[in-house]
């Protein structure tokens, strides 16, 4: 039996978790401090590494929370999904395409190797259909454009 959904709010699930995605990975990123994700930049040859730490971290946390609210999602599209292709190219990409790589189960449990560019794929697909589709129903988007829409409309009514 499939399930009917207005098309409005297939897309609510889709952008809370990208959302949440880059918020965690904003998150992490500050708790471990910025220093280190400066570190991690340079060594990459990153220009300017403690200041792409600092727009990279906000970043993913205002535009997670951007994603997740609806707000915005289609201008951030395209910076979050730099970030994931600059994370591509320069970290995942020689390990080929798998995000799993299980290396070995020990008593202290499954022990795995570096990731692929699986998911940055995944985000960026995810990115480029919040893109295509808008910000869906519930969404600060929606709720914007109706408040921008109805004062449109009040206006050529003399209210």
């Amino acid at each position: 039996m499939a399930v009917h959904v207005e098309d409005g709010w297939k897309i609510v699930p889709l952008r809370l978790m990208i959302g949440f995605g880059f918020l965690a990975h904003g998150y992490a990123k500050l708790e471990r401090g910025l220093d280190a994700f400066a570190t991690i930049l340079a060594s990459l040859g990153v220009p300017q590494p403690h200041l792409m730490a600092w727009v990279t971290t906000l970043l993913e946390c205002v535009g997670g929370l951007s994603i997740m609210a609806g707000a915005f999602v289609v201008p951030l599209t395209v910076p979050l999904a730099l970030i994931m292709l600059t994370a591509m190219f320069t970290v995942h990409l020689p390990y080929g395409f798998s995000s799993v790589r299980l290396q070995a189960v020990t008593a202290s449990g499954a022990q795995f190797g570096p990731i692929g560019y699986e998911l940055n794929l995944l985000y960026i697909t995810g990115l480029l259909t919040l893109a295509l589709s808008g910000s869906g129903r519930l969404s600060v988007d929606r709720w914007l454009r109706m408040r921008r829409e109805g004062g449109r409309i009040r206006a050529e009514a003399g209210l």
